[in-house]
């Protein structure tokens, strides 16, 4: 099948060949004809199958056959978990769209938020966000919801791993009933289909790839070495494999920061991107590794599903993640839109919890190899696949069957003891004098407000002699 066979106009299938592509991928095949006929969509694809592509180029074609957007709205409203990802839409969205007559916004926080005020007055067909900055521009005004023809929630599983959920929830009330639905995930876990029932309406589902499996295109490969190895270790493969471009993935921001000092200190072109990073460094550095200006950029896991680079040959886990999946969607990076990567991971002896959940996760052994002069002096464990962490289950109490006699003296017993206490009484003798009911201590109440009196000689009485 090609391009030319999905429905898409002339100008479409012209921006689409120069970019490279004539045959599309299962999840485009499937997902374009379903959106250009208007229905509600559910998709799930692995990282890399070419889902931006899936609802851009129908998106593209619904909206060149309407009217054009009026001041502050937007016909077509894209959600992003990130703003690498929502750069990455928008970029795709004006690569397709540049033979059309269509007008285009990526809003995200980290920068000025009045430039984008600025670029939302004149209105815009298609909205690319991340939820927050979104809300912020509707609270100024900058932005309404009364036109909204399709909504896109891409990546809609990591967004609610990073806690957008009310974000979204806020914004899903503010849009028209009547619209267009597509959500495009990694998978269908239960809380991507509870938040489902509340958006898609008779969707139609797609899923291209098992659960969790990684892309047949990528040779996935693992370096046994120390920990204090390790930056030596991937210097020497840059430097003899002649790495010309490479992601590496750390587990933290600090780690990510020294890792490229110490590259550069070998005169390697090197950046960090994280979170601390402004957002303007940010793109500077993605822009410079997309042009062979940096050799390797060293990311965390925000940039995990945000990072998209044509043809990328090398991605490397300097660290294990913490989080199986998230090695999925790191070596999602290379092996792109059929093209072959590699993706090596250095694993020290520490790591082997980490390596023994990733292995079950994507049901594979890992084939390792052991680089010269770089041998562990403590050796990586062996791993096994169909290993789950037990649950622990509390031992059940053994039931104790009673007589009907002792379990309705049993239970007349447990409500008595149920009961509260009555408050203690007072009555008056013969003589006039208050006496506290026999058999009842004061309570703490009484001890603490009851001021004490001083004590008066007693009579006798009759009841007393």
């Amino acid at each position: 099948m090609q391009f030319s066979e999905l429905g898409l106009n002339a100008h479409i299938i012209k921006a689409v060949s120069q970019a490279g592509y004539t045959t599309p991928t299962p999840i485009q095949a499937q997902a374009i004809p379903a959106i250009l006929d208007g229905k509600d969509v559910m998709a799930a694809a692995q990282t890399g199958t070419g889902k931006t592509a899936g609802f851009t180029l129908p998106m593209l074609e619904n909206l060149s056959k309407g009217r054009k957007a009026k001041s502050n709205r937007a016909r077509a409203l894209v959600l992003t978990p990130t703003r690498e990802l929502a750069l990455q839409v928008s970029e795709s969205v004006d690569t397709y769209g540049k033979e059309l007559f269509l007008s285009s916004a990526v809003v995200y926080g980290g920068v000025k938020i009045n430039p984008q005020m600025q670029r939302l007055r004149k209105g815009v067909d298609i909205l690319v966000a991340t939820p927050g900055r979104l809300l912020d521009l509707y609270q100024q005004n900058a932005i309404r919801f009364d036109d909204i023809e399709i909504l896109v929630l891409d990546e809609a599983d990591r967004m609610l791993d990073m806690g957008f959920i009310r974000d979204i929830k806020k914004i899903l009330a503010l849009l028209p009933e009547k619209r267009q639905n597509l959500l495009f995930s990694a998978t269908f876990s239960q809380e991507i289909r509870t938040l489902a029932k509340g958006l898609v309406h008779n969707p139609i589902e797609i899923s291209v790839t098992p659960e969790n499996s990684t892309a047949e295109t990528v040779k996935q490969k693992i370096y046994p070495v120390d920990k204090a190895q390790k930056t030596k270790l991937l210097t020497r493969l840059i430097q003899d494999e002649g790495w010309f471009q490479v992601l590496v993935f750390c587990r933290t921001k600090h780690g990510a920061n020294r890792l490229a000092k110490n590259l550069e200190k070998q005169k390697i072109r090197a950046a960090a991107i994280h979170g601390d990073k402004s957002q303007n460094a940010r793109v500077r550095a993605l822009s410079e590794f997309k042009e062979n200006k940096i050799q390797v950029l060293v990311a965390t896991d925000i940039a995990a599903r945000g990072i998209d680079i044509d043809l990328l040959p090398h991605v490397v886990n300097f660290d294990l993640p913490h989080v199986s999946e998230d090695y999925v969607h790191r070596i999602g990076r290379t092996g792109r839109a059929g093209a072959n990567g590699e993706a090596i991971s250095l694993v020290c002896a520490e790591e082997h919890k980490e390596l023994m959940g990733i292995e079950n996760l994507i049901n594979q052994i890992l084939p390792r190899e052991t680089v010269t002069g770089f041998e562990p002096t403590e050796p990586l464990a062996e791993s096994k696949l169909g290993i789950k962490s037990p649950k622990i289950k509390k031992p059940k109490k053994p039931k104790v069957w009673l007589e009907p006699e002792e379990y309705a003296a049993k239970k007349a017993k447990a409500e008595q003891t149920a009961k509260k206490p009555p408050r203690s009484r007072q009555r008056r003798g013969s003589n006039g004098a208050q006496k506290q009911n026999s058999g009842q201590a004061p309570t703490n109440s009484q001890k603490t407000t009851t001021k004490p009196q001083a004590r008066r000689p007693r009579k006798n009485t009759p009841s007393q002699n």
